[in-house]
């Protein structure tokens, strides 16, 4: 019976594991701006194509939707870590 739907009335329950503070929350703001672009508007609505896209064009440019593309480097061979090398001397 719910025929005007606003993204007011979400609300969210959100379990991470693993990464630290700012990936988790990371993962977070991309996890929930997916949803928000997957949901049914509703089904009285006429254009619902034009407002999906308009939200997802709206949190795309402001890069909710960009994922952090940063890895850890590799360890290299004859180093200790991936840059760091043993102290040169003479």
């Amino acid at each position: 019976n719910e025929s005007s739907f606003t993204y007011d009335n979400l609300d969210t329950i959100v379990k991470v594991k693993g990464g630290g503070l700012m990936g988790q929350a990371d993962a977070i703001k991309l996890a929930v701006a997916r949803a928000l672009c997957d949901l049914q508007i509703s089904p009285t609505h006429t254009n619902e194509n034009s407002l999906e896209n308009e939200v997802r064009k709206n949190l795309k440019t402001k890069g909710y939707l960009t994922q952090d593309s940063r890895v850890k480097e590799r360890r290299k061979y004859g180093l200790k870590k991936a840059r760091k090398a043993s102290q040169y001397h003479k």
